[in-house]
């Protein structure tokens, strides 16, 4: 039998590559801790109505991407493939909700059966944000000053811009979806395939098509913006001055929609040009109704989802991962002979009490000094510490640095964990 490979487009994370992503996710937990955001952990398996509610059923989404089964009770469950619907349902469940506010973040993975390609992945990885019960558009402004301010934390202020919309309330998105139906009838022969299925179920998807004959026709289009009811008008001219007074840059694009029929009001998207074609990595908007849509109270609520694997191959791009972010060990303990394994052990031991932010490797697994050493040098150690017979008897151990041509020093036992304090800062 061959071996078992993973799963098409269901990536494993090497142990080379998972600092980088601890990096990125501290990164992001800071920040949001910083503004008072709490952690919520929802399931990865929910009810396949869930995502039929909420998403809606004529989306791609729900139409060709979900993963879903029956389980042994004859019920339909699904892998989530966007976290907003479970993290209501959870919010609502557990009375989170009620006549008070809410800021959540989660972080984790999601499931869609589409192509892999470079940055998207059927198991792929979101962290989303998610507000509820403030109504103004301060709310909405918070969550672009906080996710600017991340930027600038991994360095990503110069690589990535601030697209917004409004979509207006459900009403007008209504008479507005009405005008571009009639509209592009005239010229359904000429839309692209996907544009053409989307007349009949999500025609404010045509707006996003990259088809360039698509996007010709669309020049003559009725515009969304003069269908917006006044409360959204207000609403979105307040956003613009927040962001404003904070020093937020951003363009309007009013040919930004969500593709998931939950958004109403203020939508946006961070792109960025870094990966070649432009690609987004952080989107978001309001759903004022998506609590009531799953049977709960009416809520106001807003938020976003960036991607975790998109992000890291723009740091990785740009080269903006910082140095102190590898796997690399400050201190291998080497034992040289079978009667300094158990005082190695202890002897790193001691050091991890003493120097509680290093990372101490004790080699295991015997050998000679020569192949001790090479490991030593391989975990990208800064200094070997040597432990043989010769040392135990005269109460010592050899401090040799791996970095620099030093020579080699013979150190008191105990006073090596403060040499090593002064060696390593």
């Amino acid at each position: 039998m061959g071996k078992i490979q993973a799963i098409r487009g269901m990536n494993d994370i090497l142990p080379d590559q998972s600092p980088v992503w601890q990096y990125v996710e501290s990164t992001v937990r800071k920040v949001l801790a910083q503004y008072g955001y709490q952690e919520i952990r929802m399931p990865v398996v929910e009810q396949t109505d869930l995502f039929k509610r909420s998403i809606g059923e004529v989306t791609d989404i729900v139409e060709k991407e979900m993963y879903t089964f029956d389980d042994r009770n004859g019920d339909s469950l699904t892998l989530r493939p966007e976290g907003t619907a479970g993290c209501v349902r959870a919010a609502e469940q557990h009375g989170l909700l009620f006549n008070q506010t809410r800021r959540l973040w989660y972080a984790g993975p999601m499931f869609r059966h589409e192509r892999p390609q470079k940055g998207r992945y059927r198991q792929f990885h979101q962290i989303g944000v998610e507000c509820f019960g403030m109504v103004g558009p301060d709310i909405d402004a918070e969550l672009l000053i906080l996710t600017a301010r991340l930027w600038q934390e991994l360095g990503l202020s110069e690589h990535t811009r601030l697209e917004i919309n409004s979509i207006g309330s459900s009403d007008a998105r209504r008479e507005f979806r009405a005008a571009l139906v009639s509209y592009l009838s005239d010229y359904t022969d000429q839309l692209d395939d996907d544009s053409k299925r989307r007349l009949e179920t999500n025609p404010l998807r045509i707006l996003d098509s990259k088809d360039p004959r698509t996007q010709e026709i669309l020049q003559g289009a009725p515009v969304l913006d003069q269908y917006l009811d006044d409360e959204s008008r207000e609403h979105f001219q307040a956003l613009r001055e927040m962001l404003d007074a904070a020093g937020v840059t951003y363009t309007v694009n009013t040919g930004l929609v969500r593709g998931l029929d939950y958004y109403g009001k203020t939508v946006f998207e961070w792109v960025t040009d870094s990966l070649g074609a432009q690609g987004t990595v952080c989107a978001g908007g309001r759903y004022d109704g998506l609590v009531e849509q799953l049977g709960g109270k009416p809520t106001v609520a807003v938020g976003f989802a960036m991607g975790l694997e998109r992000l890291i191959l723009l740091l990785e791009t740009l080269d903006l991962i910082p140095a102190s972010v590898n796997n690399d060990a400050d201190v291998y303990v080497t034992a040289m002979g079978d009667s300094a394994v158990a005082p190695a052990l202890k002897l790193a031991e001691l050091l991890r009490n003493e120097l509680p932010a290093a990372t101490i490797i004790s080699h295991c697994g015997g050998g000679s000094f020569k192949s001790q050493m090479k490991k030593a040098d391989k975990s990208g150690a800064k200094y070997a510490l040597v432990l043989g017979e010769n040392e135990i008897a005269s109460g010592t151990v050899g401090v040799k640095p791996l970095r620099t041509s030093d020579d080699q020093q013979d150190v008191e036992l105990t006073t090596v964990a403060s040499v090593l304090k002064n060696l390593l800062s």
